[in-house]
């Protein structure tokens, strides 16, 4: 077929966009923006799905699988160099059956493979270039490839003849190699035995050691560089003893240029280990998941800082990233115009146009000069202040060309935007961000549901993620309006979690539901990385659901799944800091307070303070002088109601 307009072609390399006419493949009848970003490669592309495996097997063909994601700067890359080339894609075509995954859509295909990349390479990373049997079990794995060869290395149109030359002279042995990769990563998915390990603060207090022994006391964070935000971290810090890395951390983040100091939001990591150059991509996950750290930051020391960053990160997804429907688009790329951070940096010439007179303050505090405190003379801008300046050039900025926006809208995301919107309301008294977590919630309520199924898109089913996100997400939007239908559906969400992806016989969860028989191996993900694991997010989930309820199943499931990962916990607990969490959840003895009423004073004094194993809810008891009155209990049991602000400020800090 051939493309009937330029939709085909958004997000698309330069290339891609001016070859508009050239004959599409078959990704220009998918949806995922990645996948339409490669409509108009030569490569002949298939979406992952039984024509592509039929093919493969009726021909004896071995797979190219090729995973990444439409903000990715290196799969833009080998796209220009190798999958844009004639002579590349002839060889592709030729030899192999070639598959695009995004990553975004398909988190289960991308965590095996990528498992298995790891595995056999060290490493990991986007794109994910993994050659499989027809049976779909690889057999080679690696990222990124040059299009000819680099130190010693094979360039990729060498490596697609060398692979197909091995497939055609020792088949049998790569289908061995296959088999054997594939049993380690069975093996590697399966959860160690528990045995009778105890549940206890013993993987906390490890925890903590392990994080400040890699900690940065001079710039924040952890390790060397690249620096990534991981807000799993920075929630575990929080609750046992480690805030003043946590606080540290955050600021440094938050006067740093991998904040965007004009239009506010997170860019993904900082290349550097100072959080100066960062790499330009900003991901939904990472702004709805660090407002939550900055919220905690802010209920903990009452700074203006944390709260600014809040707003400011906030505002940026309801203006640039918010569909008019009310859901939340996925990322905005490094690149604009085919170059990385070009809309973001600036020449201190360009700063002077702009500001005028004002500059040379501006310049001083934000770190602009005529070299560059980047390459070629631009500069990252990190710093604090200047409002007023910060406007005009964001202003200026505008009129610049915008990299490529993701408008995918992923269910499990956008659970973690509406927990972080709600708790921002919650703790600045914003009815706006209430207001833009509500209409995301209708959103994903309206468009998400599949005969009677949970969609992660319109076309991709729900994993556990998209059930856990998206409930905590109603939780806390109850906990901020208090309109019972998001309980209600938060406890629905839950029991079909329960029902589709809960392991009853070893405890834990399954990424998938067993229904899709392309997923090679249907693990119980437990990795807490740039997002929190599913089986994080359903045990926290379970866990407060049960203080509202008192549903015993709920209780136990969470408990049956701490269980289940506590001998990870005990050996490599920095591995699972947000299942950490809801360790420490459930040894706490959480505060459920009660209230008649919303009174704004009692609600207040419980938003202020930084109280991470509680629930809030409103329910009809017997009230104090006709007022509004709080109950503050511990296991359904209760203190004695009162409507004094400072007594209820008292009951909370026992």
């Amino acid at each position: 077929m051939r493309a009937q307009s330029k939709k085909f072609c958004v997000g698309a390399t330069l290339v891609a966009v001016l070859s508009c006419t050239a004959m599409a493949n078959r990704l220009a009848q998918e949806k995922s923006p990645y996948l339409l970003q490669h409509a108009h490669n030569p490569v002949d592309w298939y979406p992952w799905g039984e024509e592509a495996f039929a093919k493969a097997r009726q021909e004896n063909e071995p797979i190219f699988l090729s995973i990444g994601y439409s903000t990715c700067h290196w799969c833009h890359v080998m796209e220009r160099e190798s999958f844009e080339d004639e002579d590349i894609a002839a060889v592709m075509n030729k030899y192999f059956v070639c598959i695009k995954v995004d990553r975004e859509e398909r988190p289960d295909i991308d965590h095996i493979y990528m498992t298995a990349v790891q595995a056999t390479t060290g490493s990991g990373g986007w794109p994910m270039s993994v050659f499989l049997t027809p049976d779909l079990k690889p057999f080679y794995c690696g990222t990124y490839f040059p299009p000819e060869s680099k130190y010693g290395r094979p360039g990729f149109k060498e490596l697609l003849q060398r692979v197909h030359d091995v497939w055609e002279s020792n088949h049998d042995g790569v289908v061995a190699q296959a088999k054997q990769i594939t049993e380690a990563l069975a093996q590697h998915s399966s959860l160690p035995s528990a045995g009778d390990a105890k549940l206890n603060v013993a993987p906390l207090k490890l925890g903590l050691e392990q994080f400040r022994a890699s900690y940065d006391s001079e710039h924040g964070g952890f390790g060397g560089a690249p620096k990534f935000p991981r807000p799993v971290v920075l929630n575990f810090l929080f609750r046992v003893g480690g805030k003043d890395m946590a606080l540290f951390t955050l600021r440094k983040m938050g006067e740093g240029g991998v904040f965007d100091q004009l239009g506010g939001g997170f860019h993904r990591y900082s290349v550097d280990e100072r959080w100066l150059v960062s790499h330009f991509e900003k991901m939904l996950y990472d702004q709805a998941q660090l407002v939550c750290s900055y919220i905690d930051a802010y209920q903990i020391t009452r700074e203006p800082f944390y709260a600014d960053i809040v707003r400011r990160a906030c505002d940026y997804v309801l203006r640039d990233m918010t569909n008019p429907d009310g859901g939340f688009y996925s990322a905005e790329d490094a690149d604009s115009e085919g170059v990385e951070g070009k809309f973001y940096v600036w020449t201190r010439k360009e700063v002077e146009q702009v500001l005028g007179d004002k500059a040379e303050t501006f310049c001083r505090a934000y770190d602009v000069d005529t070299p560059g405190n980047w390459e070629h003379g631009l500069n990252v801008l990190h710093g604090t202040g200047f409002p007023e300046e910060r406007a005009e050039l964001f202003a200026a900025r505008e009129k610049r060309v915008r990299p490529h926006r993701d408008e995918k809208i992923l269910t499990a995301w956008n659970g973690l935007m509406i927990s972080a919107l709600a708790r921002a309301s919650q703790a600045l008294d914003e009815p706006r961000y209430a207001a833009a977590a509500r209409k995301s919630a209708q959103f994903i309520l309206k468009n998400r549901f599949k005969d009677g199924k949970l969609m992660r898109t319109d076309t991709v089913p729900a994993m556990v993620e998209d059930y856990a996100f998206f409930a905590n997400g109603l939780v806390d939007l109850y906990e901020t309006d208090f309109d019972s239908q998001w309980l209600k559906k938060a406890g629905e969400l839950s029991d079909a979690m329960l029902k589709s992806f809960y392991d009853s016989k070893d405890g834990g969860f399954f990424q998938t539901d067993g229904r899709d028989a392309s997923v090679l191996i249907r693990s119980k993900e437990d990795y807490d990385g740039a997002e929190p694991s599913g089986n994080s997010m359903a045990t926290l989930l379970l866990l407060r659901l049960a203080q509202f309820a008192d549903r015993d199943e709920y209780r136990t499931a969470a408990e049956k799944t701490l269980a289940a990962f506590a001998t990870h916990m005990q050996r490599a607990p920095h591995v699972v800091p947000q299942m950490l969490c809801a360790l420490d959840f459930y040894l706490s003895t959480p505060k459920q307070i009660v209230l008649t009423g919303p009174d704004p004073a009692l609600l207040r004094v419980i938003r202020d303070r930084y109280l991470p194993n509680k629930i809030v809810m409103i329910e009809s008891r017997p009230t104090i002088g006709g007022k509004p009155t709080a109950y503050v209990c511990e296991n359904f049991v209760c203190r004695l109601p009162t409507n004094d602000v400072e007594a209820v400020q008292k009951l909370l800090e026992r």
